[in-house]
């Protein structure tokens, strides 16, 4: 889990990976990054959505604009888990974070409408506004996965992750409760996300171009959504 910061603004980029060339890969990662201190974790996620899922429905039709509200743990979860609720949001390419942090008892229970505000903080008074603009929130999917996340050696700033055994329901909406997920990845395959103010490196572009690394526009919950209503529809799973 990285150091707590409670707000963040920086430019996301995904790529997948498959397992050969994240082998590839990581060993040059490890040249200018190095592995946080909790080496893989598993994070989980609830993502709050209105009863038709209007919020991942909207971001999938790639505004220029668009919001997500979630709940996220690292590690086992019990009502004493440091919880964090997030608002992140991305506006013509730049992703803005913001999130608070509390017991997940506490958390949980004020987004599900049956608790009190976490703090009065502004972060805490952007939250409440979210909830009161879309009324009907309520937990929508639960998204998992194992997380490796670096942090650049002369840069701090410079962030990367791999995820993988990524997994989304809509069963076990209580992170309390035992995760039973269905894939959204191959397995091998590798979710990397870097994280930057700016560009990329000059030497990493041409490391990713080299071995034939791409963008790609991935939301792990989009991909939970649109692999559920193809099990909606009896369609074949998405991997």
């Amino acid at each position: 889990m990285a150091e707590y910061i409670e707000t963040f603004k920086r430019k996301e980029i995904k790529y997948l990976l498959s397992g050969e060339q994240y082998e590839q890969l990581f060993p040059f990662m490890q040249e200018m990054a190095s592995v946080d201190q909790y080496g893989k974790t598993r994070i989980q996620n609830i993502y709050f959505d209105t009863p038709d899922y209007r919020l991942i429905r909207t971001s999938l039709e790639k505004p220029i604009y668009k919001e997500k509200l979630r709940l996220r743990t690292y590690g086992d979860t019990n009502g004493e888990t440091n919880s964090f609720i997030e608002i992140k949001k991305k506006y013509d390419g730049i992703v803005y974070k913001r999130r608070v942090s509390g017991d997940y008892d506490h958390t949980f229970r004020y987004l599900i409408g049956k608790g009190q505000p976490i703090d009065d903080s502004q972060i805490s008074q952007e939250i409440a506004g979210f909830l009161q603009m879309y009324r009907n929130l309520r937990p929508a999917m639960r998204i998992g996965y194992d997380r490796i996340a670096m942090a650049g050696i002369d840069d701090p700033g410079f962030r990367v992750t791999f995820d993988t055994k990524i997994t989304w329901s809509t069963d076990c909406l209580d992170l309390r409760e035992q995760e039973r997920g269905n894939q959204i990845l191959a397995d091998g395959c590798h979710l990397m996300e870097i994280k930057v103010k700016d560009a990329l490196p000059q030497k990493l572009a041409r490391k990713l171009a080299e071995l034939s690394i791409f963008p790609n526009s991935f939301s792990k919950y989009g991909r939970g959504y649109e692999a559920m209503i193809s099990k909606k529809k009896g369609l074949v799973g998405y991997v």
